[in-house]
């Protein structure tokens, strides 16, 4: 625990003691601990440990959590690139979040060649920025380019497909579930 941590310590102790309308006498004797003792850990002049925030934190009728601050985890997000079959994946937020985004960079369409959409069902719902180039989306028997700046919002278990409108790249911003996570991961367009 760093040292700028313990010393929330007591004045939180203190706080919930004067808000649950306690003397400093009360909690010493119920939780077990000298008044000296309660009386310097509130104060910062004694470091606190389990031995003594357990007992209080019974008395107070809080959990450690109440009492000892917890701190924030660094926000940043570490950036992983998978490429699948010539889609790029950076990822743009933790394993742990409950959904999932990513920036999706999708190779341009080659000269002369089609491709026949392979469309994916899953659970869950999706979300598209489209952040440069034009992106061909298409929904069960409904085809749509979205170009620079559209967004298109869809339930998945609509037979879904995507891949860039032109010859350049597409790059766009997904947000989906942890399922629509894995089936993106493996899907590819299959080329005519």
């Amino acid at each position: 625990m760093p040292d700028n941590t313990l010393t929330l310590i007591g004045p939180r102790i203190k706080g919930w003691r004067e808000k649950r309308s306690m003397t400093l006498a009360e909690l010493s004797r119920a939780a077990g601990i000298s008044a000296s003792t309660l009386s310097r850990l509130e104060a910062g002049k004694r470091a606190p440990n389990l031995e003594l925030i357990v007992p209080i934190a019974r008395e107070l009728g809080l959990g450690l959590d109440d009492l000892v601050p917890r701190t924030a985890p660094d926000p940043r997000v570490p950036r992983t690139t998978k490429h699948v079959d010539g889609v790029r994946f950076e990822t743009l937020s933790l394993e742990s979040s409950p959904v999932q985004t990513y920036k999706i960079t999708l190779p341009g369409k080659p000269k002369g060649g089609t491709e026949v959409p392979d469309p994916q069902v899953h659970e869950g719902r999706e979300w598209l920025y489209v952040l440069s180039g034009r992106l061909r989306l298409v929904l069960g028997e409904q085809e749509v380019t979205l170009g620079s700046g559209e967004a298109a919002e869809f339930d998945t278990r609509v037979p879904h497909w995507m891949s860039a409108a032109g010859p350049g790249p597409v790059e766009l911003l997904s947000i989906f579930s942890k399922e629509g996570k894995r089936i993106h991961l493996r899907a590819r367009s299959t080329p005519r």
